[in-house]
């Protein structure tokens, strides 16, 4: 009897997951390798960073996930490299050899060459960051009640989001319902009703992907919360104390000690590693050039899927790197692999969009399904609808739905937790404005070049679910 064939899935995200779980019960000998060992629900990363969750009601472990398929081993890892001539893929402690390879690595942050800003504006892409976001956002108002000078206390209570997309403006409504409903009567020195949210982009309009009317509604929605949108803005530094930006007015200096990277991802470095092991293209923002049906030129047992691959849709443009896609090519893959084991012809991978949705607070949403186009509260109700459908695990749906319930009826955030070691302000208790430490007009970025604001901003959120591969 032969031996079946051996199946690596490197990436246990929407994509990875997707397709181990349609291989269910197939005749493949398959092996899944994360470096972690839980699968993430990435669209809803803002509300751990913004107290409304825990991590773990939006995490799932692999091997509990997977554990009534026989077929499928998880094993985790770290994939450092690939070595396709000779069927290996290799880890930081060894190798595993393969006959067919899914490569669905996910996406990172994308700072546009200027990684020094990283330090003092976290992305929005692991549990680590979402932590990380959340400690900085509840901090500054601990800041903000020792701090006797005026002008410092004020730059303590702005807050600044770069980039308007969806994860943009989510954050900046969550952060405003935390100042104006959850935080209102827990301090004595400040109010924090008037911490200011400023929501920056580099498009003219916020939610770019979304048609016209569905931005100006976001708009009014978020004007509504006390959120205030700068669009056609480029950032061109970012330090410690706040963000300077080149406006059609000129360049301008927001003082926040508080800043959060929203602009741009890429895809993970593992595409560009293994292109570059086959001689294949990648594109500008590091996403592997894959065949209709998703495999590599001249590689049919290479498949690529999710954030890492550069697939067209049906209009010829790239496919976004949200969920849904990464989802249906998940299933796509195992599909194909099936039919080719019966003979058949697989065919190419085809998206079908499901919709697009994007909250921005209590009651307030757009949503696009074809020429229907909604906003308000019908549209939030479709969104956590589509949220809870999609969440990975019976425990964590209904953890999820209760602690939405107890938030919607009590304004109250039950994970706002500053974990970690206290931050002082600076050794001698202060903060120092950058008017101390002036920037001199026209600073470079450490690239050379000014970033757009939102030039990458998230793209729009497909109904199916939404944010993508890991």
């Amino acid at each position: 009897m032969s031996q079946p064939q051996r199946v690596v899935i490197v990436g246990g995200g929407f994509a990875g997951l997707s397709c181990a779980r349609a291989l269910n019960g197939a005749a493949f000998d398959i092996k899944l390798v994360d470096r972690r060992n839980f699968h993430l629900f990435q669209p809803l990363l803002y509300q751990v960073a913004s107290g409304g969750l825990s991590p773990g009601d939006i995490t799932a472990p692999l091997r509990s996930v997977l554990r009534q398929q026989k077929n499928i081993q998880v094993l985790m890892g770290e994939v450092t490299g690939f070595d396709p001539a000779a069927n290996r893929v290799v880890l930081a402690d060894g190798e595993i050899f393969y006959d067919i390879l899914i490569v669905a690595a996910g996406a990172e942050s994308h700072y546009f060459g200027n990684t020094g800003w990283e330090a003092y504006a976290p992305g929005l892409k692991t549990i680590e960051e979402a932590t990380e976001i959340r400690r900085r956002i509840f901090e500054a108002f601990e800041h903000a009640e020792r701090e006797p000078d005026e002008a410092m206390r004020r730059a303590w209570l702005r807050f600044v989001v770069v980039g308007a997309g969806p994860t943009g403006v989510e954050l900046a409504g969550a952060i405003s319902e935390i100042a104006h409903d959850t935080l209102r009567d827990d301090f004595r020195s400040i109010r924090t009703e008037e911490a200011e949210i400023l929501l920056l982009e580099g498009e003219p309009r916020v939610l770019p992907p979304f048609p016209p009317d569905l931005s100006d509604r976001a708009e009014r929605a978020l004007i509504g919360l006390g959120v205030r949108s700068r669009t056609g803005v480029r950032v061109i530094n970012i330090d410690e104390c706040g963000v300077l930006m080149r406006t059609p007015a000129g360049e301008q200096r927001i003082e926040a000690r508080t800043v959060i990277w929203a602009a741009g991802v890429r895809a993970n470095g593992l595409g560009r590693k293994l292109a570059e092991s086959l001689g294949a293209e990648t594109d500008k923002g590091g996403r592997v050039m894959v065949n209709p049906d998703l495999t590599l030129p001249g590689h049919e047992n290479l498949f690529v899927i999710g954030d890492l691959a550069h697939a067209a849709g049906a209009d010829g443009r790239p496919l976004p790197g949200v969920a849904p896609v990464a989802m249906q090519q998940g299933r796509y893959v195992a599909r194909n692999l099936k039919a080719r084991q019966e003979g058949r012809a697989p065919g190419d991978f085809h998206f079908v969009d499901k919709g697009t949705l994007a909250t921005i607070g209590r009651n307030a949403a757009v949503a696009q399904f074809g020429r229907i186009h909604l906003d308000g509260f019908v549209a939030w109700l479709a969104w956590l609808f589509v949220h809870l459908l999609y969440v990975v695990g019976f425990r964590n749906r209904l953890l999820v739905a209760l602690q939405w319930g107890f938030q919607y009826l009590t304004f109250n955030r039950g994970a706002r937790l500053i974990t970690g070691l206290f931050h002082p302000a600076r050794p001698e208790g202060r903060p120092e404005l950058t008017t101390a430490r002036p920037i001199e007009a026209g600073a470079a970025t450490a690239a050379g070049q000014p970033a757009p604001a939102g030039a990458a901003s998230a793209a729009a959120r497909p109904a199916e679910a939404t944010r993508s591969d890991r």
